[in-house]
């Protein structure tokens, strides 16, 4: 009972150092993940490179697939953008492996020396420190102190089962039966949902108890083909071009998996059979794995067209054609895309910017039924208003869930402003309304203007719409000089409401217009001003973020 309570114990702790690590790399990357997110082109080897820094930053390879598999369901990347970043994401979980076996290079490398030390440091850091930048330090030290502590303790509990027949007895077989082997490592891949994790306890195998080397082979294959498991799960629900990014990575590691243990089963059975019996160590687990990930990279990273075609196969059908209703919305909104906090705060600011563009056609259309006594362009702005109150409702939601993940100070205050971006786009929304409201009034009273007040709106409406316009860029950007166009557009547009208001008064008490059409004319240019009010707090925002 004390080998398997301490066992259990060391693996939560070596899970929880992993998560921590990984929480803190995300917050210390920060906009360095919006630079990673950037180079998702249809260069391959650029994807390569991505999948590998994001899958070491999040610490799974998992997490990396599954989100993945969220932004090709978001529209966010393509299928081929998708399969570099699916081969990267294996090669970059071979540096946990690596990590844990520094223990047998050096004394002073070794978990129970190097552990206290470090998670002493984190805790200090983050305790006592006042700069942001060295608390996430402290963080990632924690987490990386932790992951070695429950090394250790999952170490100690195999100790007094070292010489145990029992284990050698087992491994044996499992070295004899490549099949049974590779369905272990899967197995026990798919129970835990990460393959750094499971490395991570065949390597503590490998230092506590006898491993030999072709057991330890086959079962890193397997759990290989188990980590693409999870993959395969999120993509239920999702669109079909998403499920198939989820069987490329599984046709990736399947097939990498077969041409290496085809190979090994050669070496181990025929050419050098008194190999595969050898005892493993921490770091020769290391090697195989990062020469089973790297080499089916490069073996299979020319194929990687005929991967997409064979999902193809798999996955049959087209995408219906994409309807902007709840789900076209949420399927934008990807829950998967929140695995990785940093790009599920761009995929939002992404999403209200097009809730600000969905506004900004609304105030044209209610502008327009105005000039052109369009009743019809009425009826669209009502039911175009539904449609962007309900944005608001699924980003809102989303933005809540983004705020409950791992965010560093930046991205937290990003959230916070998003938050406020959106009331502010549903109010602009809101004036566009009224707008149209005054030109249903505006039409069925069979009111009308002179064509000096049809030309003022004309002009004050450019100018709103042209402001509101320079803020969602500036939004969507983070760009300066569109943030100092909307300040100093919204000082021309509200000096313009006043000048036309004065204009207005002066026509009326001359009798030049009808008093009820004043009402109309004043109420528009009233609502105009209010909506270039929100576009400058929007821009105040994005500087907020920038300063």
């Amino acid at each position: 009972m004390e080998t398997i309570f301490m066992f259990i114990g060391g693996f939560g702790m070596f899970l929880y150092g992993m998560n921590i690590m990984g929480s803190g790399l995300q917050k210390a990357a920060g906009n360095k993940m919006k630079q990673l997110l950037g180079m998702l082109t249809n260069n391959r080897v650029l994807g390569v490179i991505v999948g590998a820094l994001v899958t070491f930053i999040v610490q799974s390879s998992s997490a990396t697939t599954v989100m993945i598999v969220g932004f090709v369901n978001a529209g966010l990347v393509n299928l081929s953008q998708a399969v570099g970043v699916i081969m990267g994401a294996n090669i970059g979980t071979t540096l946990t492996a690596w990590m844990v076996a520094m223990g047998e290079w050096s004394q002073y490398l070794k978990p129970g020396f190097i552990a206290p030390m470090v998670v002493g440091v984190g805790v200090f850091l983050m305790f006592f420190s006042k700069d942001r930048r060295k608390k996430q330090i402290g963080e990632i030290l924690v987490g990386f102190g932790m992951l070695f502590i429950g090394l250790e303790y999952m170490s100690d509990s195999m100790r007094d089962h070292r010489d145990s027949p029992v284990f050698k007895q087992a491994f044996a077989f499992l070295g004899q039966n490549p099949v049974l082997g590779i369905l272990a490592g899967a197995l026990v891949t798919f129970v835990v949902q990460s393959s750094s994790a499971s490395v991570g306890i065949l390597q503590t195998l490998a230092a506590a108890t006898f491993l030999p080397l072709n057991a330890a082979v086959y079962i890193i294959l397997g759990q290989n083909i188990g980590t693409c498991m999870t993959a395969l799960l999120s993509s239920i629900g999702a669109n079909k071009t998403a499920k198939r990014a989820a069987y490329v990575h599984l046709l990736f590691n399947l097939i990498g998996s077969v041409l290496f243990a085809i190979v090994i089963f050669v070496l181990f059975t025929f050419i050098n059979p008194e190999i595969g019996g050898i005892q493993t160590t921490m770091t020769n687990i290391s090697i195989v794995h990062t020469i089973f990930n790297v080499g089916s990279t490069i073996v299979l990273f020319p194929f990687a067209n005929h991967l997409v075609r064979l999902s193809t196969k798999i996955v049959r059908g087209e995408d219906k054609p994409e309807r902007d209703d709840e789900d076209s919305i949420l399927r934008h909104l990807d829950e998967r895309i929140l695995e990785t906090p940093s790009f599920a705060v761009e995929n939002a600011i992404k999403e209200v910017a097009h809730m600000g563009k969905l506004a900004i056609d609304n105030t044209k259309l209610a502008t327009e039924a105005i000039y052109e006594r369009d009743i019809e362009k009425f009826n669209q702005v009502i039911e175009e208003e539904k449609h962007i109150n309900l944005v608001e409702k699924l980003i809102t939601e989303y933005l809540v869930k983004i705020s409950n993940t791992p965010l560093n100070q930046h991205q937290q205050l990003i959230i916070n402003n998003l938050f406020n971006t959106v009331n502010d786009i549903e109010r602009v929304g809101d004036h566009a309304e009224n707008i149209a409201e005054l030109a249903e009034y505006y039409i069925s009273k069979d009111l009308y203007m002179s064509n000096e007040a049809i030309e003022e709106m004309k002009e004050i409406s450019d100018k709103t719409i042209e402001t509101i316009e320079f803020a969602i860029d500036a939004r969507e950007s983070e760009n300066m000089d569109l943030i100092r166009k909307v300040i100093e557009n919204e000082e021309l547009v509200d000096t313009l409401e006043e000048t036309l208001r004065e204009r207005h008064i002066k026509r009326l008490s001359q009798n030049l217009c009808d008093s009820t059409t004043g009402v109309v004319f004043l109420d528009l240019i009233s609502n105009l001003e209010r909506i270039s009010d929100h576009a400058l707090n929007i821009a105040y925002y994005v500087k907020d973020e920038i300063l």
